[in-house]
C-alpha cells in the first residue's frame, strides 16, 4: 500500500489564487498515481470570498480539511499576516497526531513560516517533510522596499527559513534562478533543491478560435486585434511599461488591451481609464474558473511582466496558460530573466526589457498587421507547451523529489526544442 501524504497551503479551490490550482492539480495526480492526499487549507478569499463550502469534503479523491478563516484588515500587508500567523496555529495544532501528518509532509510558502511545522514535528518525532518555494522570502519584501535588509525581522526570517530548509527531505523551486540564488546563499542546500516548472491543464485551455469564442463578443470585442494581460498584476509586476505601450497606441482604434484580475497595478490601470487616459483599454474582473478556456484565448497576443528586481525569487504562473492558449506572447522582464529562454526556445513571441513601452507597442502594431506570423508563433507555443509544461511532465519529477515510487518512467527535465518551426528571418516592424 502506497503512502498517505498530507499538503498544507492556505489557498485551495475554489479559491483563485494560483498557489492553490497547482497545488490542486498535484493533489489529483497524485491520487491517480494511488496515494492517500489530505489538503488542510483555508477558506477561499483570494479574489472571492465564499462561504457555501463545506469545511470537509472529498474534492476529485482528495479528502480537502478547511479552517475557519479569519479577517483582520484583509486588504492591508498587516491584516494579511495576522490572518496567515492564525492558519499557521491551526495547522501546527491540526498535525499534532502522526495519522493527520500522514508518512509525509509537502508545505508551500502560502503563507510564509508554513515551513516551521515541518521542521518542528521532523525534530520532534522525525516526521519528513518537503517544501514548496513558490516565492523566496523575505527576499521579495526586500526589494520590493517593503522591509530593508538590514531590519530585525529579515535576519530572523532568514533564519527561520535555512532551519527549515536544512531539515527538509527536498526543496521545489519553480526555475533555475531561484535554484542559483538559493545555492549561492546556502551551497549545502545544493542536493536536496529540484526545479519542476510549474503547468497548465493542456485539455482544460485549449486554442480557440476567436469567432467561436463567447466572451469575446460579449465584450463587444469583435473586428479588434486583443492585447490580452490575465490574472494577479501585483507589485512583482511592470505595469507601467504595459500602460504607455497602451498610451502610445491609442491613435490605433483596431487595437484594444484587455486586463482581467486584480492587484496593485491593476488598480492603477482601472484609475488610468477611468481618467479618460487609456480609451482603447478594458478592464475586467477575476473570471470564474470555467470561463477561463474562453477569457484566457479571447485574444490575439498575450503579455506576461515581470519586475527587474524580482527575477529570481518570484515565477509568473500565468506564462503557462498562456503558451497553453497557442497564442503568441510577449514578455515585459530584465535581459536575464529565464522567461526569454522559454520564449525564444520556444520561438513564440518576443520579449522587452523593463521601460521598452515603444518596442512593445511596435511590436504590438507589426503583429496585428500579420496574421501568418500571429498564426505561425502561436502554434509553436502550444507545440512548446505541449512539449515541456504539462502536469504529465512534472509529476515524475515531484515524485523523485519527494521521495516516492514512480508509477511511470520521468520525462527529461530540460526544456526541449524539438517539434518548434525556426523563422526563416527576423520579422521586420510595419511602419
Amino acid at each position: 500500500m502506497k503512502p498517505s501524504i498530507s499538503i498544507i497551503t492556505q489557498f485551495y479551490p475554489p479559491d483563485y489564487a494560483a498557489t492553490g490550482q497547482f497545488v490542486h492539480d498535484l493533489a489529483c495526480a497524485l491520487v491517480k498515481e494511488g496515494y492517500s492526499i489530505n489538503v488542510f487549507t483555508g477558506m477561499p478569499s483570494y479574489a472571492f470570498k465564499q462561504r457555501d463550502v463545506d469545511r470537509q469534503e472529498y474534492r476529485n479523491g482528495v479528502l480537502v480539511n478547511r479552517t475557519g478563516s479569519t479577517e483582520v484588515m484583509p486588504r492591508r500587508i498587516r491584516g494579511k499576516l495576522i490572518s496567515s500567523l492564525l492558519f499557521w496555529v491551526r495547522c501546527a495544532i491540526k498535525f499534532r497526531t502522526k495519522v493527520a501528518r500522514g508518512s509525509h509532509l509537502i508545505i508551500t510558502t502560502a503563507p510564509p513560516f508554513l515551513g516551521l511545522i515541518g521542521w518542528f514535528y521532523n525534530k520532534l518525532c522525525g516526521h519528513t517533510y518537503t517544501c514548496l518555494i513558490y516565492d523566496i522570502y523575505p527576499e521579495v519584501a526586500v526589494r520590493l522596499n517593503v522591509v530593508r535588509r538590514d531590519e530585525w525581522i529579515v535576519k530572523i526570517w532568514e533564519a527561520i527559513n535555512l532551519r527549515v530548509w536544512r531539515r527538509a527531505n527536498s526543496l521545489v523551486v519553480l526555475s533555475e534562478p531561484m535554484k542559483q540564488l538559493l545555492i549561492q546563499r546556502h551551497r549545502e542546500l545544493a542536493d536536496k533543491i529540484h526545479v519542476i516548472h510549474s503547468w497548465a491543464d493542456n485539455e482544460f485551455i485549449k486554442p480557440l478560435a476567436k469567432e467561436r469564442n463567447w466572451f469575446i463578443q460579449e465584450h463587444g470585442l469583435t473586428n479588434a486585434f486583443i492585447v490580452l494581460y490575465s490574472g494577479n498584476l501585483g507589485r512583482c509586476h511592470d505595469e507601467i511599461t504595459l500602460m504607455q505601450a497602451a498610451r502610445l497606441l491609442c491613435d490605433r482604434p483596431q487595437i484594444k488591451f484587455v486586463f482581467i484580475g486584480g492587484g496593485v497595478g491593476s488598480h492603477r490601470i482601472q484609475a488610468a481609464i477611468d481618467a479618460g487616459e487609456l480609451p482603447n483599454t478594458i478592464k475586467l474582473p477575476y473570471q470564474d474558473h470555467e470561463v477561463l478556456p474562453y477569457s484566457l484565448t479571447a485574444c490575439d497576443l498575450s503579455l506576461v511582466s515581470l519586475k527587474a528586481n524580482v527575477e529570481g525569487v518570484v515565477a509568473p504562473s500565468k506564462l503557462y496558460g498562456t503558451l497553453a492558449t497557442g497564442r503568441p506572447v510577449a514578455a515585459i522582464c530584465p535581459p536575464d530573466s529565464y522567461i526569454r529562454q522559454i520564449i525564444e526556445q520556444g520561438n513564440c513571441g518576443q520579449c522587452f526589457s523593463n521601460g521598452d513601452a515603444q518596442g512593445l507597442a511596435d511590436y504590438i502594431w507589426m503583429l496585428s498587421q500579420n496574421h501568418s506570423l500571429q498564426d505561425y508563433l502561436g502554434k509553436n507555443a502550444r507545440s512548446y507547451f505541449e512539449q515541456n509544461f504539462t502536469l504529465e511532465h512534472a509529476i515524475p519529477l515531484y515524485l523523485k523529489a519527494i521521495g516516492l515510487p514512480q508509477a511511470r518512467p520521468a520525462n527529461k527535465s530540460r526544456l526541449k526544442r524539438g517539434g518548434v518551426d525556426e523563422m526563416p528571418t527576423q520579422p521586420t516592424l510595419i511602419d
